[in-house]
């Protein structure tokens, strides 16, 4: 009797190309040694070698192929051991080689997390600008020479809204060299006088500069002298503005501008000739555009009109000319506050303040000639710099103190409208008051 089916006989030859019929494959049979495992679920797994197999491959039995031929697909769960020596990855197929399937990487180095870089090296230079910062406002802060003390003015106006600020170039020759005195044109008086005065009002309607000159006609009032603690009597006594200043010193000429105008002053700030000077040259000049060309010997002053970028010592000599105009003080005024609004524009930008090349030699100039008073804060200062520089913006107004005639030489202020502007700088109004 025949055990074959389909009348087959033994003749294993006759089976060359066929499956077997027997439940279990061929090469299970044949070959006792490879064990049949189940198929377990995959899971994600650290990417291996796996080993070699011990046998070959069951599908190929007596140079047929088992497993239901080229057409039909292995039996559910089947799992043949065959290995053909590739590296396979973790991920699903069994894709062979380092990226098949999600396998990834065979044990490499994980991608780089830059937003976690971006995050860190953000932090890194926030904490750098900082103590850049920090230090920087501590050396400037120290460098600041608050030697007027406003707590000594007696009699003072109530304060208004908004800062005032009384801003003075003197002709002070401190520290300066024989031949820094020669070149520009100082000469070598003892002492320091004022040389240009001005109110810079810094309020919501923008800031407000006013010249006051020095052949200003006012009246001596009380006051407390700042060195001997002594009170003087008032007099009624009537001299140039800048005498104030040349009897008395920084407190009295405060003193006289309130008792004169009814404005409160907040703060006081002095720059003399030699730091002037630095401050211009550190920024590497100032570019003015002068509509008429004049010249004048005290000075120094030789000018061109157009446009021109003027150095330290031009800028000195063009700030300090008034023989060479008609209108004398009030024509140089007029120049001092085109000047000093040029100066704080052409600072206070970009490549000055992020440049420490150009910021700390500007910084240091100013600083090392400037005088405050003694509640100046460098904030405040900067406060002051940048209304300075908005002085030429669409809110910003320029003007001389009102005048009305002169006596004796000297001008004479329009009491109405210094008391009608007073009023608009007290309520930090928009100022409409006509100036010379």
């Amino acid at each position: 009797m025949n055990d074959w089916p389909d009348r087959r006989t033994g003749d294993r030859s006759e089976r060359y190309g066929r499956g077997s019929a027997s439940p279990q494959p061929e090469g299970a049979r044949s070959m006792p040694h490879i064990q049949r495992r189940p198929a377990q679920p995959r899971t994600p797994q650290r990417p291996q070698v796996p080993p070699q197999s011990q046998g070959y491959d069951d599908r190929y039995q007596d140079g047929g192929y088992q497993d239901g031929g080229y057409g039909n697909s292995p039996e559910p769960g089947y799992d043949s051991g065959y290995n053909t020596g590739q590296v396979y990855g973790s991920g699903s197929g069994g894709s062979g080689g380092r990226g098949g399937g999600d396998g990834g990487y065979v044990q490499g180095r994980p991608a780089p997390d830059w937003r976690r870089r971006i995050k860190l090296g953000a932090l890194t230079l926030v904490v750098v600008v900082l103590a850049v910062s920090i230090s920087t406002y501590f050396w400037a802060d120290s460098k600041l020479k608050r030697e007027v003390d406003l707590s000594k003015v007696i009699e003072r106006p109530e304060s208004g809204d908004g800062t005032n600020y009384l801003i003075v170039g003197s002709d002070s020759r401190e520290g300066m060299s024989a031949e820094e005195k020669k070149r520009l044109r100082t000469g070598s008086a003892e002492g320091k006088r004022t040389d240009s005065m001005m109110i810079l009002h810094d309020g919501s309607n923008g800031p407000t500069l006013i010249s006051l000159p020095r052949d200003s006609n006012v009246e001596i009032p009380t006051f407390v002298g700042s060195e001997s603690g002594k009170k003087f009597q008032g007099t009624g006594r009537q001299v140039k503005l800048n005498a104030a200043y040349a009897e008395d010193g920084p407190e009295l000429l405060v003193r006289t501008v309130e008792f004169n105008t009814g404005l409160h002053i907040d703060h006081y700030v002095e720059i003399g000739f030699g730091g002037f000077a630095k401050i211009v040259d550190a920024i590497g000049g100032v570019e003015m555009d002068i509509p008429k060309a004049f010249k004048d010997k005290k000075s120094g002053a030789d000018f061109q009109a157009g446009k021109q970028t003027l150095n330290g010592e031009q800028s000195l000599a063009f700030v300090r000319t008034r023989y060479a105009f008609a209108g004398s003080d009030l024509d140089r005024t007029k120049n001092q506050q085109k000047f000093l609004a040029a100066l704080a524009s052409q600072t206070a930008t970009p490549s000055t303040i992020l440049n420490p090349f150009k910021l700390y030699p500007t910084m240091g100039a100013g600083l090392d000639t400037l005088i405050v008073d003694k509640d100046m804060s460098l904030w405040a200062l900067g406060n002051m710099f940048f209304a300075m520089k908005g002085v030429t913006g669409g809110e910003g107004t320029s003007m001389n103190m009102p005048i009305s005639g002169s006596v004796g030489g000297n001008l004479v202020w329009d009491k109405a409208k210094v008391k009608q502007l007073v009023e608009q700088l007290n309520n930090d109004e928009k100022v409409t008051v006509k100036g010379n």
